[in-house]
């Protein structure tokens, strides 16, 4: 009695089939694992930080912001999206979070720190920023 045999490619969303292998070798899950791999480490891939939700209560950030959606201030996704790939942006950010700053998303400055929950340290700015880019 012969057996089928079966073949599957692994396909990547970027670089395409990577091989051809019988389904359920061996092969085949370390080539999925390459892929994984790969992926977890390509453009656009990041790891979300958990919330430091007391800094993000004491700035009082949801007053304005939402995770996924625009309300009186872009979402954290949305400027995410636009400064997660600009080596400049964490700076600028931080010092936007210490300092205020003007409106570079409509009409909506950020708010000066007294107007926000108070002073914030850089420490402080620097994990809101790194939280925000990592959404």
């Amino acid at each position: 009695m012969s057996r089928a045999t079966t073949t599957a490619a692994v396909v990547h969303p970027i670089a395409g089939p990577i091989a051809f292998c019988r389904k359920g070798s061996t092969a085949m899950l370390v080539q999925a694992v390459a892929v994984l791999a790969f992926a977890l480490h390509a453009p656009g891939a990041h790891a979300q930080l958990p919330e430091p939700t007391d800094l993000v209560d004491q700035q009082h950030c949801m007053f304005c912001h939402t995770y996924d959606a625009p309300f009186l201030a872009p979402s954290f996704h949305q400027i995410a999206d636009r400064y997660r790939n600009n080596p400049d942006a964490s700076a600028m950010l931080e010092q936007k979070l210490r300092l205020g700053g003007k409106a570079h998303w409509g009409d909506m400055a950020m708010p000066l720190p007294a107007e926000r929950g108070g002073p914030l340290s850089a420490e402080d700015a620097r994990t809101l920023v790194q939280w925000v880019l990592s959404q």
